[in-house]
């Protein structure tokens, strides 16, 4: 006589935020109902329901099913049932693996109601056909994934705000697209964070400021708004991460700015980042937080060679990682001493900052030599230079123009004008020979001109067109550098005329016109080689000043 089974049975359901548009015949409450029913029938002992409510079929890193096949494999049930193998997953892998290998190795019965699936009774025609029902759910979940996807773009792109949550800052509105809101005090962190990273002041540096003060993060404070705990894994303080997503999303500037991740597959849910070629990004389309200014400042911040070292102080220098040693090319290192001056009665306690090779600090004379320059001299000598800079400006802005163009493409006036009229003249030439070229052969077909004579035209005519593009296009590319060459001049100017009557070197000038400094080897017998590079003027040929280093070169001595 064949012993009787004793089944602990788990029922599982699960219902995706796509099912819900189902109906009643999908929802959690009837499939646990019509399961219910179907083991009280049979006169299984129910050990538990194991719930995914909004979770997607397509993979199985879900919370519920995740404790189904735990207590499974744990002996404490041995038959799982479910409404229909849809239920269980659309991943047809996935599933055939549990229920053709894994299941049996465990002893576990498997039943999908609906489908007429039981591994009990392997011998149906349910059982035959369930391989390729698994393959239908995943096609299911592939197209109905096709077609979400491409109602969100359609969405993003007609300006409809689809996010769950607005940005930190903002709230979703109550018009039709749901278009973000100011929400203060949360907006006023926000131009803080911004105004901070605009003066050069680095991610990590803005969040050790922000949690010193005890403001709330982003996610905390949309959760006490909202009257709940924060239910995400947190320590529930800022973080450098945090505040470079804050500065770098568009949306601060009063731009929709959408389909900026994306995920691998229907099947793996990994987010991943999109090509900003890709977002879609409509513009103007509510209040902005940030200026456009205070934004492009802070994407001169990012694109910084420097993120500004901080002193145990929290002392972060002007030239903090702009500085480079000019012989081996490493950063020059900033270090700090305690020193003493004054009286013996009554001394005076500072520190002095100084900036030598980082190469030579850590591994002496075998890496480099000593570049040692204090931190006092090189902000005076790069502030007198800020200076003189600006001072041509203020007395003959068209002649510091033209220097700064005569420095940044050295091409003056006279050669401009001369490439432009050669453009305009190939431009002129080549409409003639695309009117010249077909009328050649009209004239062959008509019997005008001899076939050979023909042949010879249009080889001439198309060597002079082929020459003439590639001339055109390349004085095209020249002005066009010129153009920019005057638009960067024009901005150079701008910000100097800030600096006019600044007294003290300071982190954020720095940031805004410096791209980085190189500093000659340091000897007491003969003058060193400074070259400051300027923003928005040309690389290779930076402003350039020869500075005598010496006693007395600077007053003070720390």
């Amino acid at each position: 006589m064949q012993k009787q089974i004793i089944y602990n049975t788990g029922i599982y359901v699960r219902l995706s935020q796509e099912d819900e548009r189902s109906g009643e015949s999908l929802s959690i409450e009837n499939q646990k109902r019509i399961l219910t029913k179907y083991v009280n029938e049979q006169g299984w002992n129910i050990i538990d329901t194991y719930v995914d409510d909004g979770y997607s079929g397509t993979n199985f890193d879900r919370p519920g099913v995740t404790r189904l096949l735990e207590d499974a494999m744990a002996g404490k049930i041995n038959l799982i049932i479910v409404k229909d193998l849809s239920r269980f997953g659309r991943n047809y892998i996935q599933v055939g693996q549990y229920i053709d290998y894994i299941f049996p190795t465990y002893n576990i019965r498997f039943i999908a109601l609906n489908d007429n699936v039981d591994t009990a009774n392997s011998d149906t025609m349910a059982m035959d056909m369930m391989p390729i029902m698994n393959v239908f759910n995943e096609w299911h979940a592939a197209n109905t994934s096709k077609k979400i996807r491409a109602v969100i773009e359609a969405n993003a792109k007609s300006g409809k705000y689809r996010t769950t949550f607005a940005p930190y800052g903002y709230v979703k509105g109550n018009d039709e697209n749901r278009l973000p809101v100011v929400d203060e005090p949360a907006a006023s962190v926000v131009r803080r964070i911004f105004e901070m990273r605009s003066q050069g002041i680095s991610p990590r540096h803005i969040a050790d400021a922000l949690n010193a003060e005890g403001v709330p993060t982003a996610s905390d404070y949309m959760y006490a708004k909202l009257g709940k705990p924060n239910p995400r894994r947190t320590g529930h303080l800022w973080s450098s991460e945090r505040i470079r997503a804050i500065v770098n999303n568009p949306t601060y500037l009063g731009h929709l700015a959408q389909l900026r991740t994306t995920t691998v597959s229907y099947k793996n849910h990994k987010v991943i980042k999109k090509d900003p070629s890709e977002w879609s990004i409509i513009e103007n389309t509510h209040e902005p937080l940030v200026s456009q200014e205070v934004w492009d400042k802070c994407r001169e911040a990012e694109a910084s060679v420097s993120q500004g070292k901080r002193t145990a102080t929290g002392f972060v220098a002007p030239l903090s990682g702009l500085m480079f040693c000019a012989d081996c090319g490493g950063k020059m290192r900033l270090s700090w001493n305690n020193t003493t001056n004054g009286s013996k009665k009554k001394p005076r306690k500072y520190i002095r900052h100084n900036f030598n090779c980082g190469n030579y600090n850590r591994h002496g004379k075998i890496a480099c030599c000593s570049h040692y320059i204090k931190m006092k001299e090189i902000d005076a000598i790069v502030l007198a230079d800020i200076r003189y800079m600006a001072s041509l400006v203020v007395e003959n802005e068209e002649e510091a123009r033209n220097r700064f163009l005569a420095q940044k493409a050295q091409v003056n006036e006279r050669q401009t004008a001369g490439e432009k009229k050669r453009l305009i003249d190939g431009k002129y030439r080549l409409e003639e020979l695309q009117k010249l070229i077909p009328s050649i052969y009209e004239d062959k077909v008509l019997g005008k001109i001899p076939e050979d004579v023909c042949v010879n035209l249009l080889e001439k005519y198309q060597a002079e067109q082929k020459a003439l593009s590639a001339q055109v296009e390349e004085l095209e590319a020249k002005l066009s550098a010129v153009k920019q060459d005057e638009q960067d001049a024009e901005e150079f100017i701008r910000r100097l005329k800030k600096y006019t009557d600044v007294r003290e070197l300071t982190r954020e000038m720095a940031l805004e016109l410096i791209e980085y400094i190189t500093v000659d080897a340091y000897a007491a017998d003969r003058p060193r080689d400074i070259h400051i590079y300027y923003k928005l003027l040309e690389k290779p040929l930076p402003h350039k000043r020869y500075i005598e280093i010496g006693k007395g070169a600077v007053e003070g001595d720390n």
